[in-house]
């Protein structure tokens, strides 16, 4: 998984899937692009003006849940 965040742009891009080719994007609702492969699998989605949607797009936390 890979996060990017282009403050020019000001999109926050997540990729969950980087080796696949992207087949079909759609944008399911206003701002919220999201990518699928061949399959219909979503490989990566887009927020645009990330700024205005995402409280810090300069900063990520990653946590991984510990099994119960």
């Amino acid at each position: 998984m890979k996060v990017t965040y282009n403050p020019v742009l000001d999109i926050l891009r997540v990729f969950l899937n980087e080796s696949s080719v992207i087949e079909e994007s759609d944008e399911q609702k206003p701002g919220i692009i999201i990518d699928y492969d061949k399959d219909g699998n979503i490989i990566a989605f887009e927020i645009l003006d990330a700024s205005k949607r995402v409280s810090n797009p300069n900063l990520m936390q990653y946590e991984i849940a510990k099994s119960a």
